[in-house]
């Protein structure tokens, strides 16, 4: 069973860059779907750049998620901003964090309720 999953996992491409995914179907649905995410829950806009200011770099992720029979459960597409080159205080004044899965909260709160 693990064999076959590795297998079925180890075959699959995963793009490095924009330019690999661009020319495949299912890359770039996952790279709109992103984008559509993006705008609907308001996380960015599109601004002209100030006088003297730089604009930070972004880079897509791109990761193919499995089932636990090593199916294609889904192809997923990030758009991560390239934070190494900001400087507080100039370029960003909050911090941002990933947001946790409802499958891990929901184990969290279950360990903490069977522990009192």
């Amino acid at each position: 069973m693990h064999t076959a999953f590795i297998t079925a996992i180890s075959s699959v491409h995963e793009p490095k860059n924009f330019h690999e995914a661009q020319s495949q179907g299912v890359w770039q649905k996952a790279m709109a779907e992103e984008l559509t995410t993006l705008e609907e829950n308001k996380t960015w806009s599109i601004v002209p750049i100030p006088p003297g200011k730089h604009s930070v770099g972004s880079r897509w992720i791109f990761k193919t998620k499995f089932n636990s029979d090593g199916s294609i459960n889904r192809h997923k597409a990030c758009l991560v901003a390239q934070g190494f080159t900001q400087k507080f205080g100039i370029d960003y004044k909050e911090t941002f964090t990933p947001v946790a899965k409802m499958t891990t909260v929901r184990v969290l709160l279950s360990i903490a309720i069977n522990n009192g």
